[in-house]
């Protein structure tokens, strides 16, 4: 494309003092705020964050009216999670459309510019091969990361301005840890768009592939499960540890899906009275008193969750470095 043809003309000495891999990402981060696909998305995102903002608001008074609410003292988290079942809640918007974000901002990184026959001129220039990988993945990253917390202060602003009640110290870091794990849940999908990327020379193809697999972990994968639990589902005549063990093994399964992963977390970190995310025996029930987790508790409690998004993740980033630095670029 003719945005790599800039490389190769002469250069300021203030440019020249600029590192060859920022000057990268650079470009990538104009190319993406530039495109239509990215704009579109945006739009859809702020209306649909917008609409569940309005609904939180609307409904925010009836929850205040509940006093046996063990979240009472977290009214501004309300505004990422109250729904009256007309719209999801906010987080719920940011799960389903965040891997679409991820997915159009990779699926053509690569091979794009080596259709278009750039590719092998950008590799001719004095600059490491593994900078372009990486300024796929920074510059991508640097605008999605941008978006979801300029959303997160705007629904707070907004918050703020209509209910008049400002956040606690720790709503407001549960809402952080919130945003940047929404982060890495949208790079795990453009890690996994920028490798079908490079391993695919039709940007067509990997955009469906990638769609393919979001498909088959956001609507298929559930099905299977739960065809499976009904399958090995214990009698009733089992002892509750079977039961136990049952739930755990199925928990185990939804546990792969990273949708699955980012929703456990999400609800955790958003609503401290979530003390638990697996069965509970009738002895850990017993006696427990239904109060909010301290934020700490919270992320203790949401670990597995995070290393497993993070684990996935620098995968998908692995083996889209190793692929392309190993891939045959040939000029046109």
């Amino acid at each position: 494309m003719s945005r790599w043809l800039n490389l190769t003309q002469t250069t300021t000495k203030e440019e020249r003092s600029v590192h060859p891999f920022w000057v990268l990402v650079a470009k990538e981060v104009a190319d993406h705020i530039r495109s239509w696909r990215f704009i579109i998305l945006l739009l859809l995102i702020l209306l649909t964050c917008v609409g569940s903002l309005y609904t939180s608001i609307s409904n925010i008074s009836k929850a205040v009216a509940k006093p046996d609410d063990p979240e009472g003292g977290f009214l501004f988290l309300k505004l990422f999670t109250l729904s009256d079942g007309t719209l999801p809640p906010f987080h719920v918007f940011i799960g389903f459309l965040g891997p679409l974000l991820g997915i159009s901002l990779g699926f053509d990184a690569i091979n794009s510019e080596q259709n278009a026959g750039t590719l092998s001129r950008v590799m001719a220039q004095p600059i490491h091969r593994d900078y372009l990988i990486n300024a796929k993945f920074v510059g991508a990253l640097l605008v999605i990361s941008t978006l979801f917390f300029a959303l997160g202060f705007l629904v707070m602003g907004l918050g703020l301005i209509i209910i008049g009640i400002p956040p606690s110290a720790q709503e407001f870091l549960r809402i952080i840890f919130f945003l940047l794990l929404s982060v890495l849940y949208v790079a795990f999908w453009l890690n996994l768009s920028i490798l079908f990327s490079v391993k695919f020379q039709q940007a067509a193809t990997s955009a469906l592939t990638a769609i393919a697999v979001w498909l088959f972990f956001t609507v298929f994968y559930q099905i299977i499960v739960s065809v499976v639990a009904k399958a090995i589902m214990p009698a009733d005549t089992e002892n509750p540890y079977a039961m136990m063990g049952y739930q755990k093994f199925i928990m185990g399964l939804l546990s792969i899906v990273p949708s699955q992963l980012y929703s456990d977390a999400t609800t955790t970190l958003l609503m401290p009275s979530v003390r638990s995310l697996g069965p509970l025996t009738m002895e850990q029930v017993y006696g427990a008193i239904p109060s909010p987790l301290p934020l700490r508790e919270s992320l203790i409690l949401v670990w597995p969750q995070l290393t497993g998004l993070i684990a996935a993740t620098v995968v998908c980033f692995a083996l889209s470095y190793y692929t392309f630095m190993r891939k045959e670029i040939k000029s046109r």
